[in-house]
């Protein structure tokens, strides 16, 4: 059964990406054996979802209009779906669709397309909380870094109690400490 999981690295207090969607932060961490779970957790993966500002981020990092051959090196063949409500460019030869409105509209489309594998939910807090409030979240899981922002994008602006989340991991990878949730 596909699973719908956020994964994400965010910092001590809370925050995925600085005011201006910046991941610097967290590309100053020294990433010791964090890859070796990273291509674990990739493994189980069929298809990606993203907002906006994650997409942009993406091509911004990877100058992937100018390479677009990248996309393929990092993601593979997995479908991927971008909620967005502006026109952005597409990466040739990527297969990204570009999607709008409710995240439940698009959830049987994204679940299939992922296969027997599960659906990333790869960045924007706000995109994870649509996907929770519409009930299809299954687990959270968040590697926290030794590092902190005075302000930023929350990790999960969305409300959730402790009745919603269930404890199902906590472990140390290298520098993060990773805390995983069954969602519901």
């Amino acid at each position: 059964m596909t699973d719908c999981v956020f994964y994400t690295a965010a910092t001590l207090n809370g925050f995925l990406a600085s005011d201006d969607d910046s991941l610097d932060w967290l590309l100053r961490v020294p990433q010791d054996d964090v890859q070796g779970d990273m291509d674990a957790f990739f493994a189980s993966v069929g298809a990606l979802v993203m907002g906006s500002a994650t997409y942009e981020w993406m091509l911004r990092q990877e100058d992937l209009l100018a390479h677009p051959a990248k996309w393929a090196e990092i993601y593979g063949e997995r479908p991927a779906f971008v909620f967005t409500t502006r026109s952005l460019p597409a990466i040739p030869g990527s297969g990204i669709r570009f999607v709008s409105g409710d995240v439940a509209e698009w959830f049987d489309l994204i679940a299939r397309s992922a296969g027997d594998k599960d659906v990333w939910v790869m960045g924007g807090g706000a995109l994870a909380g649509q996907f929770a409030a519409a009930g299809l979240l299954n687990r959270i899981i968040v590697a926290f870094a030794p590092a902190t922002l005075t302000s930023g994008k929350p990790l999960f602006p969305h409300d959730l109690s402790w009745e919603d989340l269930e404890l199902t991991g906590v472990r140390q990878i290298g520098r993060f400490a990773e805390l995983s949730y069954r969602v519901g």
